[in-house]
């Protein structure tokens, strides 16, 4: 025997609740049963009850989460990939032993000259532009800190004069002396060694140090 609408109100009366049609407590879902609290009615199994209207499309998660449509996932965004770092010309080079200062003098060798042409201005082809240009000049450790700061001074002058004559420009161009303040890491010399044997042993630590920044072409 099909059960009414009616039939079912009946019923649900007849067992203890009060129930009134869902167009009273959910406008949109007329479905289900509804109590006076606007909870959906339930028999003694714990079960939904349905109107005759009911339809597959009106199910409720509470009664029919099986039929209920499960939102999908958002989707994951793809992070932006960063933008790649521009490319630069930035080096650092330090004239090598064999091109060193002399001791106590800060006229550039034909050494000297030679490495700065192949590692210095040659490598300046490769900058779109020169934004800065710092040479640094340094000592051995004989001698006074203040005679060793101004011999450093005029080894990076002496440098920069031949760079620039050589037609190297930067945005800035900087000259400082660092005395004997760093001498450069692993270089040994004894103190008790004869004068001249140190003089050759230290002979590393009189250099100039040119280091470049600005964008590759």
């Amino acid at each position: 025997m099909k059960i009414t609408h009616v039939s079912q109100a009946l019923l649900a009366a007849a067992i203890g609740l009060t129930v009134m049609t869902a167009s009273a407590q959910v406008p949109n879902n007329d479905g289900y049963l509804f109590d006076t609290r606007g909870l959906v009615a339930k028999s003694g199994f714990g079960l939904c009850w349905k109107t005759t209207r009911w339809t597959p499309a009106m199910a409720i998660a509470e009664c029919d989460p099986d039929l209920v449509k499960k939102p999908e996932p958002p989707k994951a965004v793809e992070a932006p990939k960063p933008a790649p770092a521009p490319k630069t010309c930035n080096f650092t080079y330090s004239l090598q032993t064999d091109a060193t200062f002399a001791f106590n003098k800060a006229n550039l060798s034909a050494a000297g000259k030679d490495q700065l042409d192949k590692n210095v201005l040659a490598k300046l082809g490769n900058c779109a532009s020169v934004k800065l240009m710092l040479i640094t000049g340094h000592t051995d450790r004989i001698g006074s800190h203040e005679a060793n700061q101004k011999l450093s001074e005029k080894r990076a002058e002496t440098v920069k004069a031949y760079l620039t004559g050589k037609g190297a420009k930067a945005d800035s161009l900087e000259t400082m002396g660092a005395g004997k303040t760093q001498a450069v890491p692993g270089v040994k010399c004894d103190d008790k060694q004869p004068r001249k044997q140190l003089i050759e042993c230290l002979a590393p630590n009189r250099r100039v140090v040119v280091e470049v920044q600005g964008p590759a072409k």
